[in-house]
């Protein structure tokens, strides 16, 4: 059967967030072109420097990372002046996964060093230079590997955790001083591999292994080495670090190695390494995984998304689908004919729909009777057989509709994440189909259809307009008194989004969604977990909620220096007893993206037994369109964390990614959404 995709007239319309575009990462040669989120990085301000130093962690190791390449006379020296060894991919795959079971350093010992502290920024450095911390010099405990594709191209036979020259060396073969000159974060994630480069043993590789050609790059390298422990180590205090060169082609490395490659040489991932964007869109798709809201509605991610990145999900079939698109399109009653024509005919439609926060001018009448009017025709083809339905059976034109299917036609209200640009839509149909008013609406799509959605306070305001006429139009409310009702008092407190529900005993937000506890009770959440950040409630809800059902970390900013480890099990065990009970907790700092994000990620790694990485995707994708952005000391105690549940199962230490990638990922991520 033909499909056959339907643009109506555009409308004028409020403005939103720009488009942005899709994620980027190097683990894969392309990208799929379907647009991501439309998430934004709310800002975080650092706070204060707290008054103690971090705890250690109780599983953390007193010595240093240990290397195989060391010492480097085992392997065939290839250049003497300046040295230069050669190894094959055995002794490679060995050196990776050894260096992967290395407990690392404390986070005490490495921060705030791993922040950037370059001497001409004076305020990063004034910030983190106090007596009771580490003063700017190279943390001795780190030995690290970094690999160099020498072709300088990484769509491409690709090993694990490879980068290009450029990213590490100057045009001149001198390590980068990544450190910013100017400016104050604590999420300097990009930094990371140029700054652990020089703590690194070096692996040099090509396609074809041609060691003639690797070889004066080699030697530079080697240089730069020598050159950067002259002025950071002069004391010869930390053991040097050497150069290499894989004399094995990418073509062996493929067939007896297969563990190193994360990308082939046709440009395809391999799967051996954690694709952090792809990641986030399967979990994407699993957490918005298509369901049905109302008879013979659907509402999901786009079929392609499904198709592309959904492991289980099998895609349904469709009479209609309607497209939320942020150009924004109001169908008219002749338009809808048309399309309805097509159905009847056994032809599959798309027509495009307004957006979230793309809504009528509702001071425009005809503008809003048109999107009411397209409700009402939404659910005639819906529930053909509804005897309530009083639906006028002739259109503007004076001519009758086709005939109904007798069953109803199947329709999917979509957008590419499946929660942000159909919501409005759908909401608006929801509350039409149901008979219930917006409130309601709200917490039922997310309770019992269980359904996770943004919405803008555009839309709010709209669907509050519209709310009268829905009801007394809809056939499912008839006999409602709609003049009697009255908007519970969380609706004042609530700009459209929800507390994100991470697990279905587990949510995340901000300090405005724990101080509308009305909100929090709708939604089944009966315990407050309060990061750094107090709620500001009555005694007399205190009381109603009972003192042990919240919890207070105090004295934890968002600073870069104060750590979260000491509390990570406390935490876990207040969240388990909310679970053991049956309710949800809420976990929430002042933004609810880095302390509280942090939380929610520990104790996703703890529960469901994932890796950082993927517990990173796994809440990133369940925050909706608000990107979570722990800092660098945060992450770096969560791949702490990762080591310390490897032990509690008993289980050999084994990081899925080294720290540089890791945070190298986490940049890249996050490089489309930073506000410029």
């Amino acid at each position: 059967m033909a499909t056959i995709v339907v643009q109506p007239q555009t409308v004028r319309h409020s403005p939103t967030p720009p488009p942005v575009s899709p994620s980027r990462s190097l683990n894969v040669h392309s990208r799929s072109p379907t647009p991501v989120p439309n998430k934004h990085i709310p800002t975080c301000p650092p706070g204060t420097t707290a008054q103690q130093a971090s705890p250690t962690l109780r599983n953390s190791s007193g010595m240093g990372m240990t290397t195989l390449l060391d010492p480097p006379d085992r392997f065939a020296k290839v250049s003497d002046m300046p040295p230069v060894y050669a190894i094959d991919a055995s002794v490679l795959a060995a050196a990776v996964e050894h260096l992967a079971s290395q407990p690392l350093p404390d986070p005490k010992r490495v921060f705030p060093w791993l922040h950037g502290l370059h001497p001409e920024n004076r305020f990063q450095v004034c910030f983190f230079i106090l007596p009771r911390l580490l003063p700017r010099i190279v943390p001795k405990c780190l030995r690290c590997l970094t690999i160099i594709n020498v072709d300088s191209n990484l769509t491409r036979c690709r090993l694990r955790g490879a980068v290009t020259l450029e990213e590490v060396l100057t045009s001149d073969f001198e390590f980068l001083n990544a450190d910013p000159p100017k400016g104050f974060s604590v999420r300097n994630f990009q930094i990371q591999t140029a700054k652990l480069a020089p703590l690194s043993d070096i692996v040099l590789y090509c396609e074809n292994g041609d060691i003639e050609r690797m070889l004066p790059l080699a030697q530079k390298v080697s240089m730069a080495q020598q050159s950067w422990k002259s002025k950071h180590d002069p004391d010869n205090e930390m053991p040097p670090c050497n150069t290499f060169v894989l004399t094995d082609c990418f073509k062996h490395i493929e067939e007896h190695y297969s563990e190193l490659v994360a990308t082939d040489s046709l440009g395809q991932p391999s799967g051996n390494v954690m694709d952090f964007a792809r990641r986030e869109r399967i979990e994407m798709c699993a957490m918005a995984m298509t369901s049905e809201i109302s008879r013979n509605v659907w509402l999901g991610p786009s079929p392609d998304t499904v198709a592309e990145y959904a492991e289980s999900e099998t895609c349904l079939d469709f009479d209609l689908q309607l497209e939320a698109s942020d150009d924004a399109k109001l169908a008219g009653r002749r338009l809808l004919n048309e399309v309805e024509k097509g159905l009847s005919n056994g032809e599959k439609i798309v027509l495009e729909v307004i957006s979230s926060g793309h809504f009528p001018d509702i001071a425009k009448r005809r503008e809003v009777d048109k999107f009411i009017s397209m409700i009402h025709w939404l659910y005639r083809l819906a529930n053909p057989d509804d005897e309530d339905d009083e639906m006028e059976d002739v259109n503007d034109d004076g001519m009758s509709w086709p005939s109904r299917k007798k069953d109803g036609y199947r329709i999917l209200i979509h957008c590419p994440d499946g929660y942000t640009e159909n919501t409005l839509v759908a909401m608006a149909y929801f509350m039409f189909a149901e008979g219930v008013p917006m409130h309601e609406a709200w917490i039922k799509l997310h309770r019992e259809k269980g359904r996770n959605f943004f919405a803008y306070p555009s839309d709010v305001d709209f669907l509050r307009a519209i709310q009268p006429r829905l009801l007394q139009e809809s056939p499912a409310a008839r006999g409602l008194n709609i003049t009697s009702l009255s908007e519970p008092s969380w609706v004042d407190d609530m700009d459209g989004s929800l507390p994100s529900r991470i697990l279905p005993y587990m949510y995340l937000g901000s300090l405005a969604h724990a101080n509308n506890p009305e909100l929090l009770k709708a939604l089944g959440i009966r315990r407050v977990l309060s990061i750094g950040e107090p709620v500001s409630w009555t005694p007399e809800v205190i009381q109603e909620w009972g003192r042990d059902h919240l919890m207070f970390i105090d004295n934890v900013q968002d600073n870069g220096v104060d750590s979260l480890t000491q509390e990570f099990d406390r935490c876990s065990e207040f969240i388990g007893r909310g679970r053991a009970d049956g309710t949800a907790t809420l976990v929430h700092c002042r933004v609810g993206v880095s302390r509280s994000a942090t939380i929610c990620i520990a104790e996703v790694m703890a529960s469901l037994g994932m890796s950082l990485a993927r517990a990173y995707c796994f809440v990133r994708a369940r925050r909706l369109n608000v990107i979570i952005q722990p800092h660098l000391r945060f992450v770096y105690e969560l791949l702490k964390w990762e080591e310390y549940q490897q032990m509690r199962r008993g289980l050999p230490i084994r990081r899925e990614m080294e720290w540089a990638t890791l945070a190298r990922e986490i940049a890249l991520m996050n490089e489309p959404y930073s506000r410029r």
